[in-house]
């Protein structure tokens, strides 16, 4: 039997029972190193502790993934508590025995989802333990031959949890759809930590840290490698760029810097090869840090089919690096085209280039806007304002469950 011990950053065990009847288990299937949602679930804790919703987070992970190691690390920096279980696929029982353990140690007042087979486990759960059903949905962008199976499963379950918290306006639509009752769906938009992310180095170090030249100017993306990222887009866009910065082409290289990982790398390295410019792009792997990118950036592209409300977006907007995206889903609500950034159609190489020619011509724009998108963040997406809103999420759900009573 698994031993569910969570621990902080100073190695003690928190203090999840103070008061126990409000405890917020956090729970999310994550494989490798994760993405945006769990720099939002990992962050979340400290915010809200003092506020009498102390927190657990319970990660259902494929056994020995040697890439989890970087979540339990994030999760040690942001005072996480953060408990792994062992998930070997759906026809694992031993993850349901597990939760159920788990939910008799902690007694949660909330369960709180974040992807289809969370809010399942939640379902099921629920017959045994007493708490609410909250999720937060954070995308349906990546779309496989699974995608129909997860869109019934999300179809019966959502219905069924108490709170549905959508992250972009798109996604309410589509929980709307899916039959969730509108008093029961609210929009959270993503946030961040503004203060985590500023600049740490001067552009020249970053770059030579990366192994770009220290006079090279690059555009930079974050992502999966992956056909709804679009990244084949964002090389052909790039290639047509000049190869050399500087009014004669004296000056350092134009280079493209990608970091993530995912099935399309080899697609993506033959793209470049096939354009003549694998010299010049730079397929970076796994970032653990992606704030090391953006501190080499001169922009930053977002050449995405589908997205939610990226986090990477809020990160390169905080980091004052200018930001050409795609208008797609959220990113309209987020970027405001000509003021905080540029926005171009979806798989549009031409429009894409130009948008990022016209910022590299022109770098008193790119200030402006990138200085604007800074602004942008710290008004109206700082994480402590949203934590805010979800501590709301979770009095309006138990106050109307009539579970509240004893709170602080």
């Amino acid at each position: 039997m698994q031993t569910f011990r969570a621990t902080t950053a100073s190695g003690a065990a928190p203090a999840t029972g103070e008061p126990k009847d409000r405890l917020v288990l956090h729970t999310r299937v994550v494989s490798g190193a994760g993405g945006g949602p769990d720099k939002t679930i990992l962050n979340s804790p400290r915010f809200l502790v003092t506020d009498g919703y102390p927190m657990l987070c319970a990660y259902l992970r494929p056994p020995g993934d040697p890439l989890f190691e970087i979540l339990e690390r994030r999760a040690e920096t942001w005072q996480a508590p953060l408990v792994a279980i062992d998930d070997r696929g759906p026809l694992d029982r031993g993850v349901w025995r597990h939760l159920d353990t788990l939910c008799d140690e902690v007694q949660p007042v909330i369960w709180h989802g974040h992807d289809y087979k969370s809010n399942t486990l939640g379902c099921l759960l629920r017959r045994r333990h007493r708490f609410a059903l909250v999720t937060t949905v954070h995308g349906w962008v990546k779309r496989t031959w699974k995608t129909p199976l997860y869109y019934a499963i999300d179809r019966a379950t959502l219905r069924r949890h108490d709170h549905v918290i959508c992250v972009s306006d798109d996604l309410v639509e589509t929980c709307l759809a899916l039959g969730v009752p509108e008093a029961r769906c609210t929009l959270v938009p993503n946030a961040i930590d503004s203060d985590h992310y500023r600049p740490r180095q001067s552009k020249a170090d970053a770059r030579r840290a990366l192994g770009f030249g220290a006079e090279d100017r690059v555009i930079g993306a974050v992502g999966r490698l992956s056909a709804e990222k679009d990244f084949e887009t964002l090389i052909e866009a790039f290639a047509a760029l000049p190869a050399t910065t500087g009014e004669d082409g004296d000056g350092g290289a134009l280079r493209l810097g990608i970091a993530g990982e995912g099935s399309e790398l080899e697609a993506l390295a033959a793209k470049a090869r096939s354009l003549g410019v694998a010299d010049r792009v730079a397929l970076l792997g796994f970032v653990a840090d992606p704030r090391d990118l953006y501190e080499a950036c001169d922009l930053y592209a977002m050449s995405s089919l589908r997205e939610g409300l990226p986090n990477v977006l809020l990160e390169a907007m905080a980091e004052e690096v200018p930001i050409v995206s795609t208008r797609v889903a959220g990113i309209p609500k987020l970027i405001d085209d000509g003021r905080t950034g540029l926005l171009v159609p979806p798989g549009n190489p031409d429009a894409l280039r130009e948008a990022l020619a016209t910022l590299l011509g022109d770098p008193d724009k790119a200030s402006a806007l990138a200085a604007a998108a800074r602004r942008e963040v710290e008004v109206r997406h700082s994480f402590r304002i949203r934590m805010q809103r979800i501590k709301g999420t979770y009095d309006a759900t138990l106050d109307r469950l009539g579970r509240r009573s004893r709170a602080p």
